[in-house]
């Protein structure tokens, strides 16, 4: 399309030609003459001198003064609110989505009579497996070798990519994307001492409950209650490898990367961002509002919104200053 049109799609202000053909999109650093990119974190500036890009979409702020260009071609500019929602929707619009699989039940897939089937555009692949009782949303997708136990129940639009397992009981909302192989609903890790030293395994009753619009990256594990509920509330959203214990709750529109682990009985807030390879421990409760920087450890409940780190937990600008301190004590005599 043309670039007018790439700008009135996104609703930006078109600085330059907009009569340029636009075929595609692509990154800064490769973009070529019919391709629009975009610039949405700063550390990216430092390539719009030399881009080759048909076009760049940019924040309402951006100063193209403050780069000289490596050659005397006047790039075109979409100025936005914000450029990476704006590149999102270009996304969707030059990719479509391709169709993973045909909408029907595989002839290979074993499902038992007593589960509940939607008729409404049900996709279902090969070697799956429904149990007993189960529930099947409409225009779900199940792709191949999936595992929903007996009682499970998947709302509708979800989309639950090979290889995973939801176990029984657990009950997924809808639209909510589930990567391979994350295991749902896997006992928690629940052990009683005897008397004798030897440990005898506490059984675990509840489920996992996930609400709608959630997305789980592959290779998670998200363990069932051992009495009542493991809850995702809606809105979440975690990346690969992150392991989630018996009785957590994750409250709405949190984000959480790869390689966390929570502990037994956590409350998580609303809004919280959690970095990669952060771990928290069982029974405390993190508000709404709280940053967890990568690597960071968490061993008591935090009370108050802001930004925490370190090896024991704390606000930011005070760990940075402890960690300050402490690469200086060689220096000292």
């Amino acid at each position: 399309m043309k670039l007018s049109d790439v700008a009135e799609l996104i609703g930006g202000e078109l600085v330059g030609d907009g009569s340029i053909e636009i075929a595609n999109i692509g990154k800064i650093e490769t973009a070529g003459p019919d391709e629009v990119t975009f610039i949405a974190n700063p550390v990216y500036e430092k390539f719009f001198s030399g881009t080759s890009a048909g076009a760049v979409v940019v924040s309402r702020k951006f100063n193209t003064g403050k780069y000289k260009r490596l050659d005397e071609r006047i790039i075109p500019l979409i100025k936005v609110d914000d450029p990476y929602l704006a590149f999102l929707e270009l996304l969707e619009k030059f990719s479509p989505k391709t169709e993973l699989q045909k909408i029907g039940i595989h002839e290979t897939a074993v499902i038992d009579e007593t589960a509940e089937i939607s008729i409404k555009d049900v996709r279902i692949g090969p070697h799956c497996f429904i149990g007993a009782k189960a529930k099947i949303g409409k225009r779900v997708t199940v792709l191949p070798n999936a595992v929903i136990l007996a009682g499970a129940e998947i709302g509708d639009d979800a989309l639950i990519y090979p290889n995973v397992t939801i176990y029984n009981g657990c009950k997924i909302g809808k639209r909510v994307i589930i990567h391979s192989g994350t295991v749902i609903g896997s006992d928690g890790f629940g052990q009683a001492k005897n008397p004798d030293g030897t440990f005898q395994k506490i059984p675990q009753k509840g489920i996992v409950v996930i609400a709608d619009d959630v997305e789980i990256g592959s290779n998670c594990s998200i363990d069932r209650a051992t009495i009542g509920e493991t809850v995702i509330n809606k809105g979440v959203k975690l990346d690969n490898m992150i392991q989630i214990a018996h009785n957590v709750e994750i409250g709405e529109n949190t984000v959480i990367a790869a390689q966390t682990g929570i502990a037994g009985s956590t409350k998580i807030g609303k809004n919280c961002m959690i970095g990669g390879k952060v771990g928290i421990v069982g029974h405390i409760e993190i508000c709404d509002g709280v940053i967890l920087t990568a690597a960071t450890n968490v061993s008591k409940s935090i009370s108050k919104p802001g930004v925490y780190s370190g090896y024991r937990a704390q606000p930011q600008m005070q760990e940075l200053k402890q960690e300050a301190v402490i690469r200086n004590l060689s220096k000292k005599k």
